[in-house]
């Protein structure tokens, strides 16, 4: 089997097709009222699946986390430390939630956390000094 890509479950598909799309810059691949929407970063797949539709699709029923969650997360990783400094700023400021301020971890990585607008944590990291 073969990696394509992943996906994440929401409950507001436009609140969310924005942010990554507006903020961290993911390409949209398709119209953004389908019931699963693809996205694309650097090679990999990424795909919302609205919550209510997978269900119905399913037939299933599934209990999800709510508020800011541990449950993953998504890194992304950027050229140097400063650079990890500069995207948590701009990201913040343009509605991430700030769960971590960067930091330079003692294993070398300068890191930071933040959350999408339905609470999944999304790191930005680099080991590279500068």
């Amino acid at each position: 089997m073969k990696l394509e890509g992943f996906g994440i479950f929401v409950d507001d598909m436009s609140t969310m097709i924005r942010f990554y799309r507006d903020v961290l810059g993911f390409e949209i691949k398709e119209e953004e009222d389908a019931s699963n929407v693809f996205l694309e970063k650097d090679g990999t797949l990424f795909l919302l699946y609205r919550k209510s539709d997978f269900e119905k699709m399913t037939g299933s029923s599934f209990s999800y986390c709510k508020g800011v969650n541990g449950h993953y997360e998504i890194a992304l990783g950027v050229e140097n430390y400063s650079a990890v400094d500069r995207e948590f700023a701009r990201v913040t400021g343009l509605g991430a939630k700030s769960v971590m301020k960067p930091t330079t971890e003692p294993w070398g990585q300068r890191t930071c956390y933040v959350a999408d607008p339905e609470g999944n944590l999304i790191e930005i990291g680099s080991f590279a000094e500068g």
